[in-house]
């Protein structure tokens, strides 16, 4: 017996440690740059981290000296530490959410292991580590993986506290109770909402919602208290350096300033969920795309929902009890979402549920699972062919300068994750040839795999597919690089002569720019989007925002000045200003660095 239960520990220790090394392969080495700190949200959150550093106001994130309200601090805060151990790299900014990704997918496994047994939790462990959604929205510097981290402790220690032969329930429910204080600190309200909602409604459906023994062993009182004592002070400090303090208008527009608690709670929460929130700097996803992308943020482990539908989810045992666990988890978060706005990562938190259940129908024998790895083969044998296809169309074109002369433009669905997926033309791919062929070899390694009849061989391929997949991915994105970033114009300003710097358009247009040269900047027409509301705060900097006549009389004094601007809004700034005056510096991903001396 005892060589049994050691025999079964080092299973149990080498299933965890596969596990890790899968997650830190695709996330960790793919956190190396390049691909540089891409514009937009990316480059924003990394900046506002150095800022943070570099000014010692740990409460109040800034962008060109603008309040930054909307977002809670702690993803700065780890981003920052970072920066103060490694310096202040791209790369380096990248090290918290690839160790949080990491440690999300060992959560997972242990998780599912515990509920399940440790071949599930294999299973479970490598599902979401090689899933597509959770790889592309970590290319990112958002904090939605740190959020799912946490709900899946608060989640797991809830199920140990409430477990009848758990030997240390209160220390479960304290772990419960301070991830969900830790997420109230990476993304808001929702970060007590999903768990908490969760967990009543599985409490709900197993009749221990009434019991009080439940409410004993989740240590309510405490546990608030230790929630609200992670939590709270930040809010309170945040809310006193931001008057007004209590404002509760339930109307949002351009020109009015409530202060931090009206901007965070009310705009961003409230008037947000009902579709009402001022700035309206993003877009929704259909429903119907939403729930059916799911498909492809799991493929190629999607094609085993079939048998994931065909598990036990009433039953008094463990294992029926967390399924049914996942079932109101991925549930609430779904269908919570289908009644809000939403893009297409708002499901992460999901992730580890449905990561779970598959985890649960690979380990089942059900037979659906012969007809999943055979769609699988076909649908992995059909990108192999499309990539041939391509391959060969392409063999022949060339590829001058960076791929952004050869994509299309798109703006009305930037504000969407996959917006730019829209600018793909098949002369693209000209400058796509490496990416594509690592990318084939990915599928047909798994095209091997899913026709290969002993399931372990298989899962191991398709596992194998994936890691080679992302690389690849990786791999485009940095010849996508000019084009995502402005890193190039940002060294060829750090090697001109000093002056100041005009950006035409809003910060998040050139945001990789203010990061890789950490200068201020003025912002031509851009008092919109995420900065407009701090810029009417009655300490925002009155020296940020210009209008087309405040350039003219700039760029036409004898004082230096840079203005970056995109291709084709080029012409009209020429137009204003006197295209004489217009000395090119660099050019680079369809962006400009113009001087006027």
């Amino acid at each position: 017996m005892g060589g049994s239960g050691s025999g079964d520990k080092r299973a149990g220790l080498r299933y965890q440690v596969i596990v890790a090394l899968v997650a830190a392969a695709i996330f960790m080495g793919c956190m190396v740059s390049p691909p540089s700190l891409m514009d937009d949200v990316d480059a924003v959150q990394g900046q506002i981290a150095r800022n943070m550093l570099q000014s010692g106001d740990w409460v109040t994130a800034r962008l060109d000296g603008v309040a930054y309200l909307e977002k809670s601090p702690l993803k700065y805060w780890m981003m920052a530490a970072s920066f103060g151990i490694f310096g202040v790299h791209d790369w380096a900014a990248r090290i918290p959410i690839a160790l949080c990704t990491v440690l999300l997918c060992w959560v997972t496994s242990r998780f599912a292991a515990w509920g399940f047994g440790r071949r599930v939790g294999l299973h479970a462990g490598l599902v979401l580590g090689t899933s597509v959604g959770l790889f592309l929205f970590t290319r990112i510097l958002i904090p939605d993986v740190m959020l799912t981290l946490t709900i899946t402790i608060a989640l797991w220690g809830m199920m140990r506290a409430l477990e009848e032969e758990e030997r240390h329930p209160a220390a479960w429910a304290m772990a419960m109770w301070a991830a969900i204080g830790t997420g109230l600190l990476l993304k808001g309200l929702i970060a007590a909402a999903f768990p908490v909602a969760t967990g009543l409604l599985y409490l709900g459906l197993t009749k221990q919602l009434l019991v009080r023994r439940t409410w004993r062993r989740l240590e309510v009182w405490w546990g608030m208290l230790l929630a609200l004592g992670i939590a709270a002070p930040w809010h309170v400090l945040a809310t006193l350096r931001n008057p007004p303090y209590f404002d509760f208008t339930m109307h949002s527009e351009k020109g009015s300033y409530h202060g931090f608690f009206w901007f965070y709670f009310i705009n961003e929460h409230v008037l947000r969920f009902l579709n009402l929130r001022y700035p309206r700097d993003y877009n929704t996803v259909p429903r119907t795309y939403f729930w059916l992308f799911h498909l492809l943020w799991f493929f190629p482990w999607s094609l085993y929902f079939p048998a994931a539908v065909r598990l036990k989810y009433r039953g008094e045992d463990r294992a029926s009890r967390v399924r049914l666990l996942c079932l109101c988890w991925a549930g609430f978060i779904l269908t919570f979402f289908t009644f809000s706005t939403t893009q297409e990562y708002y499901s992460m938190p999901c992730y580890p549920a449905l990561a779970l259940l598959l985890g649960c129908a690979m380990a089942s024998g059900d037979g659906w699972l012969k007809w999943g790895r055979r769609a699988i083969g076909v649908v992995t044998a059909l990108a192999l062919a499309a990539i041939c296809g391509i391959l060969w169309t392409v063999r022949n074109l060339a590829a001058p300068g960076d791929i952004a002369s050869a994509l299309s433009s798109n703006p009305d669905v930037y504000t969407l994750s996959l917006g730019h997926m829209t600018d793909l033309t098949l002369a693209s791919f000209a400058y796509l040839r490496g990416p594509l062929a690592v990318a084939g070899a990915a599928f047909a390694v798994g095209t091997w795999g899913a026709w290969r009849r002993l399931r372990g061989e298989g899962t191991a391929a398709l596992v194998a597919m994936m890691v080679l997949f992302f690389h690849a991915a990786r791999m485009a994105l940095v010849v996508f690089d000019p084009y995502m970033s402005s890193r190039p114009l940002a060294e060829a300003l750090l090697a001109a002569p000093p002056g100041k710097l005009i950006v035409d358009d809003q910060y998040y247009t050139f945001s990789s720019v203010f990061f890789y040269t950490n200068r201020r900047a003025y912002l031509l027409n851009g008092r919109v989007n995420n900065l407009d509301y701090g810029s009417y705060a009655p300490d925002a900097p009155q020296d940020v925002f210009i209008d087309d006549a405040e350039f003219r009389r700039l760029w036409n004094s004898e004082a230096r000045y840079y203005l970056v601007v995109e291709e084709p809004k080029a012409e009209r700034l020429e137009q204003i200003a006197g295209k004489d005056l217009f000395h090119v510096k660099q050019f680079s991903g369809g962006k400009y660095l113009f001087t006027n001396h």
